[in-house]
């Protein structure tokens, strides 16, 4: 293989893995409590896209962690985040970029 086969391989690698790295969804710091009671109770996860619609949010994925839901999103600018709901209420409580913090509702401290 010549350099300039090498260097195209290269180029197109680095380039393959920083799409990849764009994908990623943000990643929490720490356990998020909802303190949601049992399942029954809990809103149906189909009402969540509406709200994350309302939010203008690019809906990546959903799912249940420990008791809260969790949603990995794109905002409309284009930023991952990921945002924890409570089942119940489906209130917003907490929102992560990049591992940081950027939202807290008033008074969450789960």
């Amino acid at each position: 293989m010549t350099f300039r086969q090498n260097a195209k391989r290269s180029a197109l690698a680095a380039a393959a893995f920083a799409a990849l790295g764009l994908a990623v969804p943000a990643q929490a710091d720490g356990d998020v409590t909802c303190n949601a009671g049992p399942q029954k109770a809990w809103q149906k996860m189909s009402k969540l896209k509406k709200k994350a619609w309302l939010e203008e949010w690019e809906l990546l994925k959903m799912q249940v962690e420990g008791d809260c839901y969790e949603v990995y999103a794109r905002t409309k600018e284009g930023q991952s985040i990921e945002a924890f709901f409570h089942p119940v209420t489906l209130k917003k409580l907490v929102v992560f970029r990049r591992g940081q913090e950027i939202y807290r509702a008033d008074g969450f401290t789960g």
